[in-house]
């Protein structure tokens, strides 16, 4: 499968993007261009995988019936342009060469960088367990970013995108302001890059993240079980954290919070007082969508432009909380 990948990669490379490239003036960026490349086809062997797994699950196993069909058709612009690559070469690649000159500079003054490979020297021998604990230590970071989308107005602004969607589908996870997610790309490049990951390894782990991301937004009746629910995040345990009201709101209180933050294993929900566990599957969306009495009626926008535009309303707090 890996060598097959090369060589779809290769010959992507050598008979559009390189000359592509060499015409527009841009010699200079081969070498990341061909990186790039290896992005765009493992996306690509997500997206069917995707369609061939978790559709047929979601017409088989289905929580609820799609009201809003057209809002899933928009849901998969998202995860197609994410999945392709287009922010992660963008932040890795461009803060590779930054770290590198750091480390130089560093290392100069004899200060060694961090890297994560040197904690153990059993992680050379089985290179499955450096992998996984690569997984393990994003991970974290990412449940503290994530957490904190949560915490401040501005970011939720951004953030609360994500969230207004009552349909939840497979193409869910990617469903994210642009902006919000070009900082994250950036923060959680340069955690990855601060703890060693190489290139080649960080397609690799951002795949089974993303992979495991869509299989929690689905809109599929699954949990993993009593002991499971503990272990990796289920689409059951993540629709909480997307309920109308204690998905994003603090207990009693109406404020920003909520619960079961964890991107992929609930370990740092359960450390840090955030899980939450229930055996229902819960209704999703933000509280302030619904129309009155029970909300504002405030419009998240139905169409890709207009719910970027208005995040970026949202995050500058001149929005209009209610539809005309």
């Amino acid at each position: 499968m890996t060598e097959w990948i090369a060589n779809l990669q290769a010959w992507l490379f050598e008979t559009l993007v390189q000359p592509a490239m060499f015409s527009l003036g841009l010699g200079e960026f081969v070498e990341d261009a061909f990186n790039g490349v290896e992005w765009f086809v493992w996306g690509l062997i997500q997206l069917v995988l995707l369609f061939l797994i978790l559709r047929p699950l979601e017409a088989w196993l289905p929580v609820q019936t799609i009201r809003n069909r057209w809002a899933r058709w928009n849901d998969f612009i998202y995860t197609a342009l994410h999945r392709l690559g287009a922010f992660s070469v963008l932040t890795f690649f461009l803060l590779t060469p930054l770290m590198d000159q750091l480390t130089a500079t560093l290392h100069l003054q004899g200060m060694n960088p961090f890297n994560l490979e040197n904690l153990w020297s059993g992680f050379l021998q089985y290179p499955a367990l450096l992998f996984f604990a690569y997984l393990v230590v994003l991970d974290f970071f990412d449940y503290w970013y994530h957490r904190s989308e949560h915490q401040f107005n501005w970011w939720w602004g951004l953030h609360s995108l994500h969230h207004s969607q009552q349909d939840m589908n497979l193409w869910s996870d990617n469903r994210n302001h642009l902006l919000d997610d070009l900082l994250r790309d950036i923060y959680m490049g340069i955690i990855a890059i601060v703890i060693g990951v190489e290139p080649g390894q960080y397609v690799l782990l951002v795949m089974a993240s993303q992979m495991l991301q869509s299989l929690q937004h689905a809109n599929v009746r699954i949990h993993f079980g009593r002991w499971g629910e503990y272990l990796l995040v289920s689409p059951r345990y993540h629709r909480l954290h997307h309920a109308i009201g204690i998905g994003h709101e603090s207990d009693g209180e109406g404020t920003l919070g909520g619960h079961n933050f964890a991107v992929l294993f609930p370990v740092w929900d359960l450390l840090f007082g955030t899980a939450r566990f229930t055996s229902e599957f819960v209704e999703t969306g933000i509280r302030d969508q619904l129309p009155p009495p029970a909300g504002q009626g405030r419009d998240y926008g139905s169409g890709f432009w207009a719910q970027q535009k208005l995040g970026i309303l949202r995050m500058l707090g001149i929005d209009k909380e209610t539809k005309a």
